[in-house]
């Protein structure tokens, strides 16, 4: 890419972070009036984090980063007893999930925002011995930085929809800069390397997705099982991981479909929307509990809204027919993967380019079935409710989708750049 290019794209950048830095206190205070998260540790967002020296360090945005971020770092620590362990993130969720998976053993702060003395004050302090970021995290000036430090990097479990692929490369220049600057990637499937590759990725492997390594926990496995005991009988659909946009529809196609005997589990995709998400239970007219009072339900009830964090795979054991969310609306969809694993018949809606291959390779098996809207959702959980056979073969067919594809943490542990003994 020509250099003047480059200038151009990096001027940009640059400019694009001055006019942010006034904001960013005031997002942080908004964002805080609902997560409370947000209000503290400022200073690790500013690069002043107690960090660990020499340690592997993996970036991982959110929550759905962190936890796909597991298997990845069992087989590290295995492979690398000695050496500590450094995960960042950028949400409260996110570090939530990570002191939760990880918090025994590994050091857990927010990454800097990408302005260059902030990164470099983080780096230099950490020299970490190898750098990890998770999917699509192409931040130029950590990058670059890393790069000047000596620190190698890896893109792991990376993925690119064709929507991201033409944001990045809106400054193609300074695209191309970064990944060049990455030692190796690893991509989810050949489509995700086949845009890396175009954007200016050099060394790219396939290595598949690490989401299909996270087995069910049991503890969640058997915790699922004891509410599905005092629940009763009753059919049970699992609205997992809902977003703005889709709980309304979905409410009111079911209070307007359903059978009286049908349970909705309402599962939010973000805790500071489990108090919206009951007051849209109430103007649908439907008669709900929530999970943070109690996980029993009476026949009275028609929803139980599942505002409580951590135990996603326990609501999918639960389940019999589950609504993956994020997809009604041109969100991307979330994790299928999870649903599939524990046995369950999987439905998603139209918008499912955040999981563009998995989500057409478990239609392909047979685990998955897609739905343009909330009624049609709604319509196709009732049927699969009133057809055991069909509900068998769809959660066989998942079980054994999720098993075929298991294999990733082990390939790309084996690409992680070589660590210095020092």
């Amino acid at each position: 890419m020509p250099a003047p290019r480059l200038i151009l794209d990096w001027t940009l950048y640059r400019l694009v972070l001055l006019l942010a830095a006034p904001l960013i206190p005031l997002r942080l205070l908004w964002r805080g009036r609902r997560e409370r998260g947000y209000l503290g540790r400022w200073g690790e967002r500013l690069g002043a984090a107690d960090v660990p020296a020499g340690a592997i360090w993996i970036h991982a945005v959110s929550v759905g980063e962190m936890r796909a971020a597991q298997p990845l770092v069992e087989a590290l620590r295995t492979s690398h007893p000695g050496r500590p362990v450094l995960l960042t993130c950028m949400t409260p969720t996110g570090r939530e999930t990570a002191e939760s998976l990880y918090g025994s053993f590994a050091r857990i702060v927010y990454l800097p925002y990408d302005y260059a003395c902030l990164v470099r004050r983080f780096l230099r302090r950490a020299r970490p011995a190898v750098g990890i970021l998770m999917e699509t995290e192409l931040w130029p000036n950590l990058i670059r930085t890393a790069d000047k430090l000596g620190v190698p990097l890896m893109l792991a479990n990376a993925r690119l929809s064709e929507r991201s692929a033409r944001g990045y490369a809106r400054l193609p220049a300074l695209t191309r800069a970064s990944l060049a600057r990455i030692g190796v990637v690893a991509a989810q499937s050949e489509a995700d390397a086949a845009r890396l590759k175009q954007l200016g990725a050099r060394e790219i492997a396939v290595a598949g997705n690490l989401k299909f390594d996270i087995a069910p926990p049991a503890a969640q496995l058997e915790r699922g099982a004891a509410w599905r005991t005092t629940w009763g009988a009753r059919p049970v659909l699992l609205a997992a991981s809902t977003r703005e946009g889709e709980e309304a529809p979905l409410l009111r196609a079911f209070a307007e479909r359903a059978p009286h005997d049908v349970l909705l589990v309402l599962v939010p995709r973000h805790p500071q929307r489990f108090d919206e998400a009951a007051r849209l239970i109430e103007a649908a007219g439907l008669s709900y509990g929530r999970r943070s009072a109690t996980t029993a339900v009476d026949a009275a009830t028609r929803v139980l809204l599942g505002d409580s964090l951590g135990e996603l795979f326990a609501y999918y054991a639960a389940c019999d027919v589950a609504f993956v969310g994020g997809s009604l609306q041109p969100l991307g969809g979330q994790n299928l993967i999870e649903a599939a694993s524990v046995g369950r018949p999987v439905l998603v809606g139209p918008y499912t380019f955040n999981f563009e291959e998995a989500t057409r390779q478990a239609i392909e098996a047979g685990a998955a079935r897609r739905v343009n809207d909330a009624e049609a959702c709604v319509a196709q959980a009732l049927g699969l409710l009133a057809d055991a056979p069909a509900r068998s073969r769809m959660g066989e067919a998942g079980l054994a989708f999720a098993a075929r594809h298991r294999g990733a943490a082990a390939r790309v542990a084996g690409l992680v750049p070589a660590m210095s003994t020092t």
